[in-house]
């Protein structure tokens, strides 16, 4: 059994690789890109709205709601990153259903690039909001001996959101092979549920966290 979509290699020429994740991440985006065109080609501001526009603004009011608690801010300049980053788990993780569907969540090549998203967009909402002396003053506070140690602990939680995603979806995917080999029938197809769940709570914490470090950030 392959643990992550990195070890599925589906082309190889000299330097170039076409692993399962890279294809599956460009299968994600693709799906994310034609609903979004589908949903919103035809928008409608009347009382009259269809389905999947009810279902898109019923995501982007709940998102927006969320950071809004969560930052005490106006959740606009937020809501590209954190909507997307929801969006993309999610739909990732959902897409498992799919026979042989692999989430690329499952590979730390996929976490990594998420969390770095993250590490950097944090600082630049920051600045945007609050200027770069007072962002890069907090570092030093109360005494300059702290600025090492902010250091480490921005880089430190980087690295925890990214393995923190990984861990989970690759355990999730070890338990559930394990099942399957001892109990080929009732209980994998019930792993196979939760495990939709946990991937569903999975993209929730990751965008939670996010817009956490964010609120932290930018709080004046």
């Amino acid at each position: 059994m392959d643990l992550t979509p990195d070890e599925v290699i589906y082309f190889s020429y000299d330097f170039l690789v076409l692993n399962a994740t890279i294809l599956y991440t460009w299968i994600v985006m693709a799906f994310l890109v034609v609903s979004s065109w589908l949903i919103t080609r035809k928008v409608s501001v009347g009382a009259e709205i269809t389905q999947r526009q009810a279902i898109l603004e019923v995501i982007v009011e709940t998102i927006q709601r969320q950071v809004r608690e969560l930052t005490q801010q106006d959740p606009s300049p937020y809501l590209p990153l954190i909507g997307t980053l929801f969006l993309y788990i999610s739909i990732a993780n959902l897409l498992v259903v799919l026979p042989g569907f692999q989430s690329p969540t499952a590979s730390l090549s996929t976490t990594a690039a998420l969390a770095t998203w993250v590490f950097v967009s944090v600082p630049a909402y920051a600045i945007a909001k609050r200027g770069i002396v007072a962002y890069l003053k907090d570092y030093a506070e109360p005494t300059i001996i702290m600025l090492p140690l902010r250091l480490l602990s921005e880089i430190s939680r980087t690295i925890s959101l990214a393995i923190r995603l990984f861990g989970n979806m690759v355990s999730n995917r070890l338990i559930g092979a394990i099942f399957l080999l001892v109990i080929p029938l009732i209980i994998p197809a019930v792993l196979n549920m939760i495990g939709l769940i946990v991937g569903q709570i999975q993209a929730y914490i990751f965008a939670i966290l996010a817009t956490v470090y964010i609120a932290s950030a930018t709080r004046s």
